[in-house]
């Protein structure tokens, strides 16, 4: 003790202050039952796209399932029967609209079919433009004829 600690304890002042350390027990983070707020940034799901080719009716059932696993599928039918290809696309359009899906015609037998969880963004195409709207101009020099 200094001089000054005596000067300031005649006159009633502890200079000394008791410190009181509280130590919390740590529990492991798997036995307190709460969820923890940490969200890994590799989150994403690895997305299959399906791509199909069916000959018969029958392979129509394997591709609704895709859809019912939340897989996209692209369908061609540039191989199957006029009558097959009627029936596949109604059975798998039925399958798309009961499961809140989406549809897009990409040619002229070729489908996209999306479940709900899949947005289908299509990019706008710029109009054609064709001779008849839009006439040449002529060339300078050339025959009006």
């Amino acid at each position: 003790m200094g001089m000054t600690d005596k000067f300031w304890r005649l006159l009633g002042v502890d200079t000394d202050v008791d410190e009181e350390v509280l130590e919390i027990p740590m529990e492991p983070e798997h036995s307190r039952g709460r969820k923890t707020n940490l969200v890994s940034i590799h989150t994403a799901k690895t997305i299959k796209v399906v791509v199909c080719e069916p000959a018969t009716f029958e392979e129509a059932q394997a591709i609704a399932d895709n859809l019912k696993n939340r897989r996209q599928v692209v369908i061609n039918l540039e191989k199957t029967q006029a009558e097959a290809r009627q029936r596949i696309i109604d059975f798998v359009s039925g399958t798309t609209y009961a499961l809140d899906g989406h549809t897009e015609k990409l040619g002229d037998n070729i489908f996209l079919f999306a479940p709900s969880n899949v947005e289908i963004a299509k990019e706008a195409r710029p109009s054609v433009r064709s001779s008849s709207i839009f006439p040449r101009a002529r060339v300078f020099g050339g025959d009006d004829a």
